[in-house]
């Protein structure tokens, strides 16, 4: 059976740019957040990581919708399940945290950094996916296997990247170019994602009488995600570690609570005869 013309930039490129602004957003409050949490401790710690995970995931649920705004089939009416839709939501919220959270504890250290990281990017595939299982269009949908594998290791390759960066980007420029890398890498994982879609035209169209049109269900939920983004973000620049600069500079002897320390045995042997070299002198 011939597939459905389906086209994925049918408003030019106004939601792919918007998109990738969003997730580019939603991924420099989240690296933000998480590199403030390593001054922290206690309630406040969990406080910026629960933030910044929940900045990430929320930029990334939002990028997927408004590019999705830009799907269409021309011989299908495009509908979305509402609880499904919502549940992606979550879904992509609470895979990030899992991974922010345990980097955020356990430091970039291999071990912790590759499990957050496979997990944080099966979520986020697995919230993709679950936004597509949410749309209902066409008799049929199939998917081509190389092309979702490609994606979820895409997700996989940008969540493990987001998260070293979390923990070792210090400083505003880092942070930005950080994130600027994430945000293209979602969007390359979304667009893989859809490139791998193929629907069958049938006499199921327009079956899903019960579903929304993305217009009626998509704008009004994208709302809340929206303002979500906006009051991180005031609140990450008027935080005044962030906005003085104050962040840790590598300087001897300190370093982030959750970083990893790179110091070899013998740097700190070598420190610890420098300070009593200069204990004897000083006698």
């Amino acid at each position: 059976m011939a597939s459905a013309t389906v086209d994925g930039f049918s408003q030019g490129f106004v939601t792919p740019v918007a998109g990738f602004l969003v997730a580019w957003l939603g991924g420099a409050l989240g690296l933000r957040c998480t590199n403030r949490s390593m001054h922290s401790g206690g309630g406040a710690k969990a406080g910026w990581l629960a933030l910044g995970s929940t900045s990430i995931g929320v930029g990334i649920w939002t990028m997927h919708f408004i590019a999705m705004l830009g799907f269409s089939v021309a011989e299908s009416p495009i509908t979305y399940d509402g609880p499904l839709t919502a549940a992606s939501l979550v879904v992509a919220v609470t895979v990030v945290g899992i991974g922010i959270f345990t980097v955020g504890y356990l430091g970039a250290r291999r071990p912790a950094l590759v499990t957050a990281g496979v997990l944080m990017g099966l979520g986020i595939a697995g919230m993709h996916y679950l936004g597509m299982a949410a749309m209902h269009v066409g008799s049929g949908v199939t998917y081509s296997m190389p092309l979702v594998v490609l994606s979820v290791a895409i997700a996989v390759a940008a969540s493990t990247a987001a998260l070293w960066s979390a923990m070792s980007a210090y400083g505003f420029r880092a942070s930005l170019r950080a994130s600027l890398i994430f945000g293209v890498a979602v969007a390359a994982m979304h667009y893989t994602g859809m490139a791998a879609l193929d629907v069958e035209p049938g006499a199921g169209h327009g079956s899903h009488t019960g579903g929304m049109t993305g217009t009626q269900l998509l704008v009004p939920m994208l709302l809340g995600p929206a303002v979500f983004l906006v009051i991180a973000a005031a609140i990450v620049m008027f935080d005044p570690v962030l906005m003085l600069g104050h962040e840790w500079n590598g300087a001897p002897g300190t370093r982030p609570s959750g970083a990893t320390s790179t110091a070899t045995p013998q740097r700190h042997t070598a420190r610890r005869q420098t300070r009593r070299q200069k204990a004897g002198s000083s006698l």
